[in-house]
């Protein structure tokens, strides 16, 4: 797998952190920039990425914001969840879409097209983000096929990118 390419890496003014604050705060209910943070923005190559304090804790794709893996393990939101059953971990840890029959909860007020992260029953941590094909109320009723697309998982070139 090929690294993810980083472009025009920029720190960003105090009016584009506060867009990204306010578009994250109400989607996941965690506070992600505390005063005096570095804050920067790279272009990648499917999404541009943002950087706290040099670390990968954020994604932004077709101007929408969300926490990276890596950001949902330091902030710990409680919003915006899958939940899937230890029988689809496998598949979701090596990229692939979640399916409708795998989710054993999910928030209410996901929307179809907002992006999502899909944790395990079991343990309850980060394995994935997505963008919802259906509604968190559609995810309820289990009807069959595809749920999440999944954009970013544990293992991926981005998750590899913060390692050090």
């Amino acid at each position: 797998m090929s690294e993810i390419r980083i472009r025009k890496r920029h720190r960003l003014r105090e009016k584009e952190v506060r867009a990204i604050t306010e578009e994250i705060v109400p989607r996941l209910g965690v506070e992600i920039f505390g005063p005096g943070d570095t804050v920067d923005r790279a272009e990648g190559s499917d999404f541009d990425v943002v950087f706290v304090n040099g670390d990968v804790v954020a994604l932004i794709q077709d101007g929408k914001a969300f926490l990276t893996v890596r950001g949902l393990l330091k902030y710990k939101p409680s919003k915006s969840f899958v939940t899937v059953d230890m029988g689809a971990v496998p598949y979701v840890s090596k990229g692939a879409d979640v399916m409708t029959p795998g989710i054993v909860e999910a928030d209410r007020n996901i929307r179809e097209g907002d992006f999502v992260w899909i944790r395990d029953v079991k343990n309850r941590v980060p394995l994935a983000i997505g963008k919802a094909l259906v509604s968190g109320e559609e995810m309820a009723k289990k009807q069959p096929g595809k749920a999440v697309k999944t954009v970013h998982f544990v293992g991926d070139k981005l998750w590899k990118y913060g390692e050090d």
